[in-house]
């Protein structure tokens, strides 16, 4: 499916801009121009939903044996090497990784930066910036989870790029030592066949000591 791919791959640079919004010291998000000038987000530009915590405790795999650590941040991601295959990425200069299931349209990238940002704020910014690109954009699941002992915004996106239909879903993680955007992608038509495989890779998310 590596016309999907490339698609995603047009959005998922949008998704990763994290570096075109910013939060002031006190909280508030602004939106940065390539020329130099800002503004701050408006409510308009914001969506604004109250988020459920879900009672479920996760944890990683008890398969996910392989532990690929991130070079940014004090994060780690516990992989089952027998399910997925990883690289450096390529496609998009914000990633750190991208991984791929093994025989499979199941897809996965590791966005990860230094800088702290609020959930709600990197909700907003995931989702203005792929907005930008994708016009249908919905968020149709968004929950607090706590994964490992870490509590994440656990979010699912559905888009149509040039007639495709697809879904995001993915971790949404950051404290003082950087934010990590865990983000998994396939076909709509296919999300329920593999979300087993996509919870399994997102809950091997672990804090590095």
């Amino acid at each position: 499916m590596k016309l999907f791919f490339i698609l995603f791959l047009t959005a998922a640079s949008y998704i990763s801009l994290a570096q075109q919004s910013a939060v002031t010291e006190t909280g508030k998000e602004v939106i940065l121009y390539d020329d130099g000038t800002w503004k701050y987000r408006s409510d308009e530009d914001t969506v604004k939903t109250e988020i459920s915590t879900n009672p479920i405790s996760f944890s990683k795999n008890s398969e996910a044996t392989f532990l690929l650590k991130s070079n940014k941040v004090n994060m780690g991601f516990c992989i089952n090497p027998k399910k997925w295959s990883f690289k450096k990425a390529t496609s998009n200069e914000a990633a750190e990784y991208e991984l791929q299931i093994k025989d499979g349209d199941l897809y996965a990238m590791i966005i990860s930066e230094k800088i702290e940002i609020p959930l709600d704020a990197l909700k907003s910014i995931a989702y203005n910036n792929s907005k930008e690109i994708v016009s249908d954009l919905k968020i149709v699941k968004e929950e607090y989870r706590i994964v490992n002992g870490k509590k994440v915004l656990c979010m699912q996106m559905n888009g149509t790029i040039q007639s495709i239909k697809f879904s995001y879903y993915g971790y949404y993680f950051s404290n003082s030592n950087g934010t990590v955007q865990f983000i998994t992608y396939t076909s709509q038509n296919l999300l329920n066949k593999y979300l087993p495989d996509i919870e399994n890779l997102l809950n091997g998310l672990v804090e590095l000591k």
